[in-house]
This record gives structure tokens, sequence and C-alpha cells, in this order.
């Protein structure tokens, strides 16, 4: 049952660095970028299922994340690994206009093993907020960004009216970049 975890609930965690926003503004558009820019290198770090039959199921993730040079998105490949099962984890982001900003998926998105991602916004320079669906799984997952080094995620479902909590993450910055060093050209 813990694989089952892995592949329907676990790429949502690989969205921890894949990350939306509404850039309806030039200075919106940057503020996103500047985001996803943030979150580009590698990070580790472990996650626990915090609510439902799995509560207490405890992983532990790895994930390189990648903008594209020409449009607002980005792109996470990595694995979490649960006991001795490893789930590959792909993520990939981009900008598509309109109201609901960016779309993406994990995995081969909901038609297929993994999630979709409806829509999304960057709430401010560190956090973000999507809306994640897979068939009648309904959800939102924040990523914030506390420093250059951590990133915090939590993923909630929809049960009846509520978001309940059930995935709690902490990504650490395992690579050398120096995010705070980018300058802008």
């Amino acid at each position: 049952m813990k694989r089952v975890i892995l592949s329907a609930i676990l790429p949502v965690i690989a969205a921890s660095a894949v990350t939306a926003g509404l850039a309806g503004s030039a200075q919106g558009a940057e503020r996103d970028r500047k985001f996803f820019q943030s979150v580009e290198g590698d990070w580790s770090g472990p996650g626990e299922i915090v609510a439902g039959k799995y509560k207490g199921t405890k992983f532990n993730c790895t994930f390189n994340g990648s903008t594209p040079a020409t449009k607002l998105g980005m792109t996470l490949d990595g694995s979490c690994r649960v006991g001795v099962f490893t789930q590959k984890m792909s993520a990939t982001i981009e900008h598509k206009g309109g109201a609901k900003g960016y779309k993406g998926t994990f995995l081969d998105g909901a038609e297929g093993k993994g999630l979709d991602i409806v829509s999304g916004n960057v709430v401010d320079g560190g956090k973000v907020v999507l809306a994640i669906n897979r068939n009648q799984l309904k959800g939102v997952m924040q990523a914030r960004v506390s420093n250059n080094n951590t990133m915090n995620v939590t993923v909630s479902v929809r049960v009846e009216k509520e978001l309940v909590p059930v995935i709690g993450m902490s990504l650490k910055r395992v690579d050398a970049t120096a995010v705070g060093s980018i300058a802008a050209e």
C-alpha cells in the first residue's frame, strides 16, 4: 500500500519547487521569475504523511530544479524514497496566460498516474499556492522559501468543505548555488 502513496500522493511533493504565479504585469512576472530562480538547484529533505490511513509514514526526497531560458516556469526532476521503495518524480510547469496563470503536470498528469496543476499564484516573493487535481482528489500545495537554503511544503486535500493537511516536508539546499548573487540583466 505504501507504493500506492508514492504513485498517488507523493507526486505532489515534487511541486515543492515547481511554483506558479499570475503574471498580469511586468512587476508580477519579475516577482515570479525571481521565485522560480530561488528554487533552482539541488534540494533534499525529509517529509511525513501527517493525516489519513498512512499517517506517520516518513519519506525522503531529492530534486534538481531548472528554469527555461525564454519562458516563465520550471522543470523539476528527482525521486522520493519510502523504505526500500523509490519513485521517480518529474514535474513541469509554465505560464499559459489567462486567469489561471500557470498549468503543469507531475509525472504524466492526472490522466496517467500523476497530478495536474490547474492554477496557481505566487502570494509574495517567498510563497506559492497551487491548486492540484487528480480525479476526485482536489487539493492545495503551499511552498514557502523562508531563506535561500530552506523550503517548507504543505499539501492539503479537500475533505467535504475543509482543507486537511496530509503531507509536510522540509527541504534544504544541497548544492552551492548562491541565489542571492543572481544579477538582473
